[in-house]
């Protein structure tokens, strides 16, 4: 496995592997990887070889400094995991490498970027926009593999990678959970036991938010008094979001569902030794296309 730490070098890789007719697949990563991590690199190997892993703590994405410093690094141990993995190239740059000193250029996108996270999180969506179109430009792949548990930045992506002509098709691969449901992330292990045990609360919401959908409910105020009920459980659950938009503009759902809707939520617990809160991010498309629920919804919109 090549450890890479420049946009060239990246660049003569794949420009190598394009000329030798070989498909290149990207997963971009911060690094402390987990098994949701690898589940991304497995989809890759899937539909690409060689696979490429990029390992950067992006400064740009975050809104206070503290928690870019206390982002976990463990660089070695994710190689190491990478090689038994099977991945082919990691690009580890330095910052500078890609933030060359007085850079002043940045990728916006628009709209889909204001609600949600990009309204708790000013200038997040800029931050990723920016670093994955960067990323594109050194990996030059044919496909790029991100997580859906990020269903706002996968939409993002897709956006920007269509609008700005990227020769990239952008994949979403389905959560990864852990044996309780609780949805795979490095912010997990800043958890105490109390407020781990609460944090499933997001996923029985989704769960509830679901099932009720199934059977028939279509109010949008209903289905999130439901959702609101069942995180009012955990007692040290604190809400920065819960919502109803619309699963491919992300705009706010209508008062009667009627199609694809994600519910979309975003809770803070305390931290277990104190300090910031542990930001926890989850979601559940619901009346997906072809499922029975959507087709009676349309009907009775009908």
């Amino acid at each position: 496995m090549q450890v890479i730490e420049t946009t060239r070098a990246l660049q003569a890789r794949a420009d190598r592997a394009r000329t030798a007719g070989r498909r290149i697949a990207l997963v971009p990563t911060m690094g402390a990887l987990h098994a949701g991590h690898f589940t991304l690199i497995s989809e890759a190997r899937k539909r690409a070889d060689p696979v490429f892993v990029s390992i950067f703590v992006n400064p740009t994405q975050f809104n206070e400094a503290s928690d870019f410093d206390q982002y976990p690094r463990v660089l070695e141990d994710d190689l190491a995991r990478c090689r038994e993995a099977g991945v082919d190239a990691v690009f580890a740059p330095p910052v500078a490498e890609l933030y060359p000193d007085g850079a002043t250029t940045w990728v916006d996108v628009e709209g889909l970027t204001e609600p949600l996270c990009g309204a708790s999180r000013p200038g997040h969506f800029r931050g990723v926009t920016t670093v994955v179109a960067k990323l594109l430009v050194a990996a030059r792949p044919h496909v790029a593999v991100f997580g859906e548990k990020d269903f706002q930045q996968l939409a993002v992506v897709r956006r920007m990678a269509r609008d700005l002509g990227f020769d990239v098709e952008i994949v979403g691969v389905p959560t990864v959970r852990e044996p309780d449901g609780l949805a795979l992330s490095s912010r997990n292990e800043h958890l105490g036991p109390e407020a781990r045990g609460q944090a499933t609360a997001l996923v029985r919401a989704l769960d509830a938010a679901e099932q009720a959908a199934a059977e028939g409910e279509r109010d949008r105020d209903r289905l999130l008094a439901g959702v609101r009920e069942v995180l009012a459980g955990a007692p040290l659950a604190e809400i920065d979001y819960a919502e109803l938009r619309d699963a491919e503009t992300l705009e706010l759902a209508p008062a009667g569902l009627a199609g694809p809707t994600v519910l979309a939520l975003a809770v803070r617990f305390p931290a277990r030794h104190g300090g910031d809160p542990v930001r926890l991010i989850d979601n559940r498309v619901i009346l997906r296309p072809g499922t029975k629920a959507v087709a009676e919804a349309r009907k009775e919109e009908r």
